[in-house]
């Protein structure tokens, strides 16, 4: 069995744009986390923010869990926690993490109703970003976002991201089409 990546277990927490701003902390995903994680995917008003909505069996969702407690060097998933209490209010990752080209696909999940219109998404994502460029050497960062989700958007503008294409009518979210933003970010430091 291949060893684990480096960061795999590691509390994050990069200095974002924001000075003395550290309202939400990445940490590794723990086994107690699985029970919010089922909760969040099985919300459909939620889901339906990024992806079409199918409800998840317990047995799916163990399943799924199981991998990202794994070792895999393609992914780095985190939980979003409130610095104030340690609260788990979401998970981002960067997924689909490629050693040659040295990209990342990023994905956000705010879970918790009240974190969102906080700046807890706008600052994981620069974290998540940091992490990516500093950490992992990433060269580019992409996206994808429903041109629906207003919210997500100025998120990921705030965190430095820009609009580099659209796909019409790519995906089907509660009966109509939705165009799907794509979105990306260089690391333009030396």
């Amino acid at each position: 069995m291949p060893a684990a990546p480096w960061w795999i277990g590691e509390r994050v927490q990069v200095t974002t744009t924001s000075p003395g701003r550290t309202e939400v902390a990445l940490r590794p995903v723990r086994v107690a986390d699985s029970d919010a994680l089922f909760h969040w995917i099985n919300n459909r008003v939620l889901v339906s923010l990024s992806a079409a909505f199918r409800p998840v069996t317990r047995a799916q969702h163990d399943t799924w869990f199981a991998g990202i407690l794994a070792a895999d060097a393609t992914r780095s998933f985190f939980m979003i926690e409130r610095s104030s209490d340690g609260l788990a209010v979401g998970s981002c990752q960067l997924l689909s993490i490629h050693p040659v080209h040295r990209s990342a696909i990023l994905q956000i999940r705010l879970g918790e109703s009240f974190a969102r219109d906080q700046g807890y998404g706008t600052e994981a994502v620069m974290q998540l970003v940091r992490f990516g460029f500093d950490r992992l050497g990433l060269h580019r960062i992409g996206l994808e976002v429903f041109a629906t989700n207003m919210r997500a958007m100025r998120a990921y503008e705030k965190a430095g991201f820009v609009v580099e294409g659209r796909l019409q009518e790519a995906a089907w979210i509660e009966g109509k089409f939705v165009d799907i933003i794509c979105m990306g970010l260089l690391n333009d430091r030396p």
